[in-house]
């Protein structure tokens, strides 16, 4: 297995950076290394890689835990687990269970009611579904109870009897003497395979399992302001529970796809908008596109190429709060690439009102290296 990268070179930051430097790290990295984006073979394990460093680097306690410890576990093993309930730092127990019949771990019932497992599924959304929200079906396959059986195996009028060998326990017991005294060997029943109960009549639907396989529709809300990344938790949708135990969890990834206008961080809305030299010199108004209109908006006589205004409240709504975010404009100004002898001698005069001197055959110099590299 190789070895993990540290976390703050994954993301490329370092380990005095603060939550937001770390968190603007991650979004540029996530939106680089998307599967959606990304079409290299190694661009989805990047992807996990990074979202693996944040989902670290972004939990103060994860944090701390990590800068201490790296990459291994304090608990793991017999150093930093402690004792717990007479499970000696979550392994001797266990040894001591196996080898003396008891010691603090104590024997589980094989009959006790189990939690189903979690499930996880992966919805990828338009840019402005994940900023309006939006409500679908999706289809998931899963373990459920059997509703022949209703869970239990055995065929309908019949029911599981307990097994004679290991009375129930779904355990056996094999001592041995040895130099070092008796000793308690515990392993799985071999007549029951540790369920303790024996079905001498299998149920014909699940042939005696007690599950079935089920596409399930489920209904999903996904809130306004959602971003990329985010989990939706949705209780009991998981794979059915044993024995009666509750069903697991669902958890639902949600993947954004990237806009071709808009671009977004946390709450705000980035754009770009172009504009001609006589608008930037003469001062405009221009019509800018939002996420739900069009606006109008002033642009001052001189404005320069890079320069941002805000549009207040017009970005995405917050997940957790009230109102929303800004939408971001630049402008940048575009130098027109063919001219008319009009619109030259134009410049010319303009250009010896303001003082300044014109070399145009450098110009043309530099266009025809230009079309040289892109091979016109």
């Amino acid at each position: 297995m190789a070895e993990k990268r540290d976390y703050y070179e994954v993301l490329g930051v370092g380990k005095d950076a603060s939550d937001e430097d770390v968190k603007k790290a991650y979004r540029k990295q996530a939106r680089q290394y998307h599967p959606d984006v990304n079409k290299a073979d190694d661009a989805e394990a990047k992807f996990k890689e990074v979202k693996e460093a944040y989902d670290v680097l972004s939990d103060g306690q994860k944090r701390a835990q990590y800068d201490q410890f790296g990459h291994v576990d304090p608990n793991q093993g017999m150093g930093g687990g402690g004792f717990s309930g007479g499970d000696f730092g979550g392994g001797l127990g266990d040894i001591f269970d196996m080898f003396f019949g008891g010691g603090g771990g104590g024997r589980r019932d094989p009959n006790a009611p189990t939690r189903g497992n979690d499930l996880q599924y992966t919805m990828t959304i338009e840019f402005k579904e994940a900023v309006f929200g939006k409500e679908t079906d999706i289809t998931i396959p899963r373990t459920e109870n059997c509703d022949t059986c209703h869970g239990s195996g055995a065929k309908p009028g019949t029911k599981p009897t307990t097994c004679s060998v290991c009375s129930g326990s779904g355990q056996q017991e094999v001592v041995q003497n040895t130099p070092f005294g008796r000793m308690v060997n515990r392993r799985a029943c071999s007549n029951c395979g540790g369920s303790g109960q024996i079905i001498k009549e299998k149920c014909s639907t699940c042939s005696g399992s007690g599950k079935v396989k089920k596409q399930r529709k489920i209904h999903v809300k996904i809130p306004a302001g959602v971003d990329d990344g985010a989990q939706l938790r949705m209780t009991g949708e998981g794979e059915g529970g044993l024995r009666g135990g509750p069903s697991g969890d669902l958890y639902i990834v949600i993947r954004v796809k990237q806009h071709d206008f808009f671009e977004r961080e946390d709450d705000d809305i980035y754009c770009e908008i172009p504009l001609t030299f006589a608008q930037a010199a003469l001062g405009d108004e221009i019509e800018i596109p939002t996420l739900t209109e069009r606006v109008k908006l002033k642009i001052p006589a001189g404005t320069q190429t890079g320069t941002f205004f805000r549009l207040k409240g017009k970005g995405v709504p917050r997940l957790r709060g009230i109102g929303q975010g800004d939408q971001h404009v630049k402008v940048v100004i575009v130098t027109p690439s063919k001219l008319s002898d009009e619109q030259k001698d134009l410049l010319r005069q303009f250009a010896s009102l303001d003082g300044a001197q014109t070399h145009e055959h450098e110009q043309s110099f530099f266009d025809r290296m230009k079309r040289a590299f892109r091979g016109d």
